[in-house]
């Protein structure tokens, strides 16, 4: 491995591992944070390219904020770049959750100030995502349109699917009003280390698991096939980001007595109060069921899903996003992602928040910190903590 090679795998794991430790506020904050760092600071991907991988990625099943970690990784230092980058932006939160699991189990948390002062931190960031992505994203009134039409379903129909419908719907929307629409030349072909045969494998791979494990659970009755089983098909069959996959571990874990319904509950608090997505979640179930092996199998088995699709999807990208039509669709979907960032915006991350008058003021002033001042991330984190234990005790 060359020096050169060797300093940008090392500044990817850094850098990701930053963003682990700070990135607190769900997948959609996750988004503005990427956006902060990979896109305005150290220019790594161009906007257009970030859009379009994100749009990318909503269209998967997974934890469309860790895949797009991914990805920018792949493009910046390989598949072994993209593991860095997994990596870093992943074990800070599942090593907090496996020591909650192993020393703080039945430890009722969820009504801690300082938690919800990290809530108060995510309204500020999604607030600053949504603003930035809304002006990159939809600058004429179709594609506002479009957003609009994405709010109003997101809120009104809140099921599984709605967000994977709304996407489809504003694609084909998209690829109807702008498929005439000009490729700018200006769109770089961003190189992926990848081959299309490599991906061709991976998408193999991932649809493989997903109807063999089954049967092998069935077939061999071994406790570790299923657990890897439950917690890969949980996260092959989530859209919508990490909210989504609770109830859908709660249903795989808790009626069959492998943790407890306070057990699962206390583990929702600590994942609320740690950075990083949420899929993490997974390191607390399997630490509570065979320590600290069952948290790693846990996270590896979630996170498998999310990474074949990616990989698998990547090395097609350049191709799809340089044809005329779908290029129509992604700026059809990429308008829907603004709405839906809207509609996440408000529920449940304003009403979970936002609970009285000094709630939204001192939301307003980590806004000002983020915004107009520049302050980094973990400052912003760190006064949201300080901030929210100060409004419990008034």
């Amino acid at each position: 491995m060359s020096q050169n090679k060797g300093n940008s795998l090392l500044e990817i794991w850094l850098v990701s591992t930053r963003l682990g430790l700070t990135s607190f506020g769900g997948p959609v904050a996750h988004l503005g944070y990427f956006y902060e760092e990979y896109v305005q600071k150290r220019k790594w991907i161009d906007e257009k390219s970030y859009a379009d991988l994100v749009a990318l990625c909503q269209f998967l099943p997974g934890p469309a904020s860790s895949q797009v970690g991914i990805g920018i990784g792949v493009i910046r230092g390989g598949l072994l770049g993209g593991i860095l980058a997994f990596l870093g932006f992943t074990a800070p939160s599942v090593i907090a959750l496996v020591l909650f699991a192993m020393i703080l189990q039945g430890l009722q948390i969820n009504d801690s100030g300082w938690i919800h002062g990290l809530k108060i931190v995510a309204v500020a960031v999604v607030a600053h995502a949504v603003l930035g992505m809304a002006q990159k994203l939809t600058p004429d009134l179709n594609r506002k349109a479009i957003a609009l039409f994405a709010l109003v379903g997101t809120l009104m129909w809140q099921t599984a699917y709605t967000q994977v419908g709304l996407i489809i719907l504003s694609g084909v929307a998209g690829l109807l009003i702008y498929k005439k629409h000009e490729i700018e030349q200006v769109d770089a072909r961003l190189a992926f280390p990848i081959s299309k045969r490599f991906g061709i494998i991976c998408l193999v791979l991932f649809f493989s698991l997903l109807i063999l494990l089954p049967i092998v659970r069935e077939v061999t009755s071994v406790r570790w096939v299923a657990l890897f089983d439950s917690f890969y098909r949980s996260g092959s069959l989530v859209f919508g980001g990490g909210h989504v996959v609770l109830p859908l571990l709660e249903r795989e874990f808790v009626p069959n007595g492998w943790l407890t319904k306070e057990e699962f509950l206390s583990g929702y608090g600590a994942a609320q109060a740690v950075p990083g997505p949420l899929f993490t979640f997974a390191a607390y179930i399997g630490a509570v069921i065979n320590g600290w092996k069952g948290g790693i199998l846990a996270t590896v088995a979630i996170f498998l899903p999310a990474f074949l699709l990616v990989l698998g999807a990547l090395p097609f990208w350049n191709m799809l996003r340089q044809n005329p039509k779908i290029k129509g669709a992604l700026m059809g979907v990429n308008a829907a992602v603004v709405g839906i960032l809207i509609a996440a915006f408000y529920q449940p991350i304003w009403t979970s928040s936002i609970l009285a008058p000094i709630d939204f003021a001192f939301a307003a002033v980590l806004f000002s910190m983020l915004v107009y001042w520049k302050l980094p991330p973990w400052i912003i984190v760190i006064t949201g903590a300080v901030g929210g234990s100060v409004i419990a005790l008034l």
